[in-house]
């Protein structure tokens, strides 16, 4: 065979390799809990070949109320491109369950992955818990209260970073005093469906609150807390939220997203070009690094 068409084929097949390595797999509506109820569902996106991968389990917003799993736009193809297995949920909303149920929602899912993930490739030692707005609240709350994830059979020890989205209730009291001395002073009406009504009284709020439950030696794992730089009151929480880990002595980043607002965060999270995206990798990098496949 003349060497011109021997350099062609060998080209072709370290292509071929190439792009079976990045391409991926994507297994849809997994059911995370019994009876099937389309609230329950979570979507899987693999690497096309290897084991062990760590995984990013994606909580999304929308104030408790509204979102889907599906509003993912570039993550699953940035998380899978770096070696990630990505799996965006569903789960219930308010006034049709409670927080308490919504949080539970959550940490089943992660059960989910912890039985099952081995079988999509990825690792169920190496969980990542990320979310953004409301689900950056869930995200934060179960990697600082183990005790959800534990119920379900999940190790604390599995959970091996957070990454909390422009959340605004991660000390759900002070937002609530917030919110309505600037609703007084604005002398604005009273949502229907506000904090209080969505998280239940002063005892359930702080029960609901990540910064609560911030304790030195409990194993809580490292956190990057992206927030929108201007905006007041996420500002505000991921500072409240990061000076309680760092007084804990828990491994925290905070970085302050210039030029950006709440949905824009989001929707750009995946981008090779957006700041706040070096910032993640970089966060999860150090991770990965420190703490490599056992």
């Amino acid at each position: 065979m003349p060497i011109g068409w021997r350099l062609f084929l060998i080209v072709c097949l370290v292509s071929g390799a190439l792009s079976a390595q990045t391409a991926d797999r994507v297994a849809r509506d997994l059911p995370y809990a019994e009876p099937r109820n389309e609230r329950q569902l979570l979507d899987v996106y693999s690497p096309a070949a290897g084991a062990n991968h760590p995984v990013v389990l994606w909580v999304h917003g929308g104030g408790w109320m509204r979102g889907s799993k599906s509003e993912v736009d570039q993550k699953p193809a940035a998380f899978v491109a770096k070696g990630f297995v990505f799996v965006p949920i569903n789960y219930r909303f308010i006034p049709h369950v409670t927080m308490d149920m919504i949080v539970r929602d959550v940490a089943k899912s992660v059960g989910w992955v912890q039985a099952n993930i081995a079988r999509y490739g990825g690792d169920p030692r190496r969980i990542y818990l990320m979310g953004h707005s409301a689900g950056a609240q869930l995200a934060a709350l179960l990697c600082t209260d183990s005790r959800y994830v534990e119920a379900e059979g999940v190790p604390r020890t599995s959970l091996q970073g957070c990454v909390a989205v422009d959340g605004d209730t991660y000390d759900v009291p002070l937002q609530v005093a917030t919110f309505t001395a600037r609703r007084k002073s604005l002398k604005q009406p009273a949502p229907k469906m506000g904090h209080p009504e969505k998280f239940g009284d002063l005892a359930r709020q702080r029960e609901l609150s990540a910064v609560n439950h911030v304790v030195a030696h409990r194993g809580i794992p490292p956190f990057l807390l992206l927030h929108v730089a201007d905006h007041p009151d996420t500002a505000a929480q991921a500072h409240r939220l990061w000076s309680a880990l760092v007084d804990a002595g828990v491994p925290a980043t905070l970085f302050a997203a210039e030029d950006s607002e709440h949905m824009k965060l989001d929707r750009d999270l995946g981008l090779t070009t957006d700041p706040a995206t070096q910032a993640l990798f970089a966060f999860t990098d150090r991770i990965l690094y420190q703490n490599p496949p056992r």
